[in-house]
């Protein structure tokens, strides 16, 4: 091998030293930025799933931290309920035959990356769990993560959930399902897609009961759920003892497995039916 070729190789493999280097510090940047003076959010890959650490902050003061004024207006709009609600502010959300003896409570924010693993791996059973009558489902939706991660992206997904459960709890399930799916829900690290009114409709269009819905896309665009979505935040934020997203309950039982960071929301169909038929005999 000739001497030119040598410092070639040294030059090359210097340079993909480099590269890794700047990619690992780009990282190690990137996990400072999610902790928020106090551990407000903590990523943590466990038991193949990831949980996201919850601060009972108030999301509704922090309405305008996207950088747009429409949230800030939002606050004080009037309230408008989306059909399918019921409770204080339109914030109960129930979906299930009303006779079932039993509740799944689901804790969850739009941009969260383990409730989109959890909705991938256990949404399906779910689904088909509230459907036999096994539960009914009450759905706790928070927007944390739009100050913590910045945007307003989980504000704007939970408006368009709302604008969805007006149509029907199904269209509500099968959208939720749609957001948090591989396809379309977004990397916490990059773009703020769920910011973007036309990305929600584009998820929307794979949801049979939305798709060109256009009093779903008007009320999308208008923002007619967004002064009921801030409330879904406040009554989430108002919930003490849940502590991290996705947290999952069977009426009062937190289903999981142990962590020094609290329970971590079974990441299987199978760790899942296990848990829920334990508690069940409780």
């Amino acid at each position: 091998m000739s001497n030119r070729n040598n410092q070639a190789n040294k030059q090359a493999a210097r340079e993909r030293l480099r590269a890794e280097r700047e990619r690992q510090a780009k990282k190690d940047r990137i996990r400072r930025q999610l902790i928020v003076g106090g551990a407000i959010v903590g990523v943590l890959a466990i038991a193949g799933g990831i949980g996201v650490a919850v601060s009972n902050m108030d999301s509704g003061s922090s309405a305008g931290s996207g950088g747009s004024g429409d949230w800030a207006k939002a606050a004080k709009a009037p309230l408008v309920k989306p059909q399918n609600t019921s409770g204080k502010n339109g914030t109960t959300v129930v979906v299930g035959k009303k006779d079932a003896k039993n509740t799944l409570n689901l804790f969850e924010d739009p941009r969260c990356p383990g409730c989109a693993a959890f909705e991938q791996n256990v949404g399906a059973t779910v689904e088909k769990d509230i459907k036999d009558g096994k539960y009914k489902a009450s759905y706790h939706l928070g927007t944390f993560l739009d100050a913590n991660l910045k945007g307003t992206g989980s504000k704007e997904a939970l408006s368009a959930l709302g604008a969805a459960l007006n149509v029907s709890p199904d269209a509500f399930l099968k959208y939720k399902y749609a957001l948090y799916s591989k396809e379309f829900h977004p990397d916490e690290t990059g773009p703020d897609k769920f910011a973007d009114d036309s990305y929600l409709i584009k998820v929307a269009d794979t949801v049979p009961a939305l798709k060109g819905n256009a009093a779903f896309q008007k009320a999308v665009k208008s923002g007619t759920y967004d002064r009921w979505a801030l409330e879904m935040s406040d009554a989430f934020s108002a919930v003490k003892d849940v502590t991290s997203t996705p947290t999952i309950k069977l009426n009062d039982t937190v289903l999981g497995t142990d962590s020094p960071q609290g329970k971590v929301a079974p990441s299987s169909p199978a760790a899942f039916n296990s848990m829920v038929d334990k508690a069940l005999k409780k």
